[in-house]
């Protein structure tokens, strides 16, 4: 087929052609990094709700009857597909997976479980599941950038941008060509979704999100092998994604600096086990609070200042009713670090309705301020005004999150972090995160990818 030069055909080209050899080293060591840190995240989705739900789906569907790709949470083994949907469930939902700022995007959970799932169905290498997971991280991130904020106000950028992202990997695997790649696109595009109406009923649609998105741009990869065809401008047309899903879609974001600028080592790790629009302020309260010598009983009233994005999501929650929506909480991630110093798994588990934390939840607002909503999504400041029982006021601002580019996790945090994830719903022992470790620092030398754990 003779593709006109349009920005969806470009983007395609670009990752069916992605060699090994044209990444540079720093980011397929980010990749090694941002592999480790979704499978603690994999790990960590094992017992929750949603999660089960749709590995049961999947086990009543025939999807454990054989194959070789791994269902992480339960150690089976699978279709491709089914692994995909299960594990792509599983990582969003502890709310560690990494996140893309400019893009507003989650690429981990859904460009590693179908990447994962195809490299142990075919026999794929570790480098080739490298060259594949970046080519779905840079196609997904320039989606998300494309469709803009407009976009973000009501769907979920993670499962619309995502699904995309999962076709341009696994093609990427399949070796399709770039005629190919562009109808793996167009069945993507086509099956994008995503609403941010769940929140508000503390409902389990995040985790169906990424499971489909996952398994659905496997499908439209694999349905591309085989001959299938798919709109041929599914991003940028006018019936396409952005047409029906943005107000402020720029086509120019899909083919940003193609082969020059690596979207995937902007791509932050999140530290806290929330919502990544609660971090700026939280790691600006925790400033605060260390350099003033403050407790919680200190805190009369806490005014976060921040992007309207931020009151788009969160605004939705006022008291939480689960753990999971009280990830979505600004308050209640703001009481935890008041009350324990961090926002992590076991304080939301065990605490998100501690009277303590409740009681700085509702000492806490989200103001829109016009620096850090201008400076969205490429930077997330945070910035908070505390003030005191006893009249004080103090001023905490922080220009880069940890776990952002410029304020990275190492490698020792990384396992530390990945270690905490895989013990937390005992989803992998000790040693066998160890041995994880050692599988991912290794992955260029693997010739077959096999199974993470036995």
């Amino acid at each position: 087929m003779n593709m006109d030069n349009h920005p969806s055909s470009t983007l395609a080209a670009f990752a069916a052609n992605l060699r090994y050899e044209d990444i540079p080293e720093p980011v397929l060591r980010r990749a090694e990094d941002l592999y480790l840190d979704w499978i603690g995240s994999a790990l960590a989705g094992k017992g929750a709700r949603a999660v089960e739900s749709i590995a049961k789906f999947a086990r009543a569907m025939g999807g454990t009857a054989g194959g070789e790709a791994e269902v992480l949470i339960s150690r089976e083994r699978t279709s491709p597909y089914f692994a995909a949907m299960v594990n792509g469930a599983a990582s969003h939902f502890a709310e560690q997976d990494d996140v893309h700022n400019g893009s507003v995007f989650h690429p981990a959970a859904v460009v590693f479980p179908p990447v994962l799932a195809m490299a142990q169905a075919i026999g794929a290498s570790g480098r080739e599941l490298l060259t594949a997971a970046v080519a779905g991280y840079e196609v997904g991130i320039r989606v998300g950038e494309f469709l803009g904020r407009s976009h973000y106000t009501v769907f979920h950028t993670t499962g619309t941008a995502g699904t995309v992202a999962s076709a341009a990997a696994v093609g990427r695997l399949l070796g399709l060509d770039a005629s190919q790649m562009l109808h793996a696109f167009g069945s993507a595009g086509t099956q994008a979704a995503g609403l941010w109406e769940f929140l508000r009923d503390a409902a389990d649609s995040k985790q169906l999100h990424t499971a489909k998105a996952a398994s659905d741009g496997l499908l439209a990869a694999w349905l591309a092998k085989e001959g299938m065809t798919g709109a041929q401008r599914i991003l940028e047309g006018k019936q396409g994604m952005a047409a029906g899903m943005s107000r402020d879609a720029d086509p120019s974001k899909l083919v940003d600096r193609l082969g020059s600028r690596w979207a995937l080592a902007e791509t932050s790790f999140k530290f806290h086990a929330s919502c990544r629009h609660t971090h700026p302020a939280a790691d600006a309260l925790l400033a605060v609070m260390r350099d003033n010598k403050l407790v919680a009983d200190d805190i009369a009233q806490v005014v976060t200042r921040v992007h309207q994005g931020a009151i788009d999501v969160l605004g939705a929650v006022t008291v939480p009713a689960t753990v999971h929506q009280a990830k979505f909480s600004m308050g209640t991630v703001l009481g935890l670090i008041a009350v324990f110093g961090r926002a992590g798994l076991a304080e939301f588990d065990e605490s998100f309705l501690d009277p303590r934390v409740a009681a700085v939840r509702d000492k806490v607002s989200m103001l829109i301020d016009h620096e850090v909503d201008s400076a969205y999504p490429a930077r997330w400041i945070g910035k908070v005004t505390v003030t005191t029982t006893d009249g004080r006021t103090f001023d905490g601002r922080v220009d880069e999150p940890k776990g952002d580019p410029g304020n990275t996790l190492s490698r020792p945090e990384l396992e530390d972090k990945a270690m905490r994830l895989g013990l937390y719903r005992d989803g992998a022992t000790e040693a066998e995160m160890r041995q994880i470790f050692d599988t991912v620092w290794s992955l260029t030398g693997c010739t077959r990818v096999g199974a993470l754990l036995p």
